[in-house]
């Protein structure tokens, strides 16, 4: 059995740095080294003081230690993992970019509905949960060992769940139109027309190329044929 620090290696870089980035920004939170009104996102402070740095640690700060942390980081583990070492094997470049217009995309409505600011990284996690859910749509999943429902109904029922247990209802309702607006754009639309609107940029392939590969894991867990939906791979050809 590897040990913990083999599995942590093993995980894909770009799930892995976002978990991590979480973590340890609500650790330097919990400890007082770090302040929440230094990270949330603000654009008056961002275009007077030129506090650019809100535009991204926003997303990377889930919160103080809590249930609902917990549940967003096994999100992070889970699913976007999964998605990386699935459908976006081999394709990380696409992958990074799949996150950079869904930031951009989440910065957009946040500048246009105040009231999500200081929630946009919880967002950002319910989209990954999304593009999941379209990727996986018929993989069975259990929900809360209570129910058991297809991958393609998962975020509706946390979305229901959420918002039963008092979690803002329109910041997950975000997660899931960014999700969605991503997976259209590069799977349904192109599938159907045959164009591409959001094709990953020469510099993001150049960037990710730099980055020093993951260790391979010694055993690696497949997701079998049944699970996988429809448009499985479809998106597999757009953005390369």
């Amino acid at each position: 059995m590897s040990s913990p620090a083999d599995f942590y290696n093993s995980l894909p870089p770009v799930s892995k740095s976002f978990g991590t980035l979480c973590v340890l920004t609500t650790l330097g939170y919990q400890l007082g080294v770090i302040k929440a009104e230094w990270l949330l996102l603000d654009f008056a402070l961002v275009a007077s003081k030129f506090q650019i740095w809100r535009l991204l640690t926003n997303f990377i700060f889930l919160g103080p230690f809590s249930m609902q942390f917990g549940v967003r980081i096994l999100m992070i583990a889970k699913y976007g993992v999964q998605l990386e070492k699935g459908p976006f094997d081999k394709r990380t470049a696409d992958f990074v970019w799949m996150f950079i217009v869904s930031m951009v995309t989440l910065l957009a409505m946040a500048l246009a509905l105040p009231t999500i600011r200081f929630y946009v990284g919880h967002a950002l996690v319910f989209m990954l949960l999304y593009v999941w859910s379209r990727e996986f749509a018929n993989a069975r999943v259990s929900l809360m060992g209570l129910v058991t429902l297809q991958g393609f109904w998962l975020p509706w029922a946390l979305l229901a769940v959420n918002t039963m247990f008092g979690h803002p209802f329109l910041v997950d309702l975000l997660g899931i139109v960014v999700g969605h607006f991503y997976y259209f754009l590069t799977v349904l639309h192109p599938q159907a027309t045959g164009h591409s609107y959001l094709k990953t940029p020469r510099w993001v392939h150049q960037l990710v190329a730099r980055w020093p590969r993951p260790q391979a894991p010694s055993t690696q867990t497949t997701v079998s044929a049944g699970a996988r939906t429809a448009f499985s791979g479809r998106s597999y050809r757009l953005n390369q």
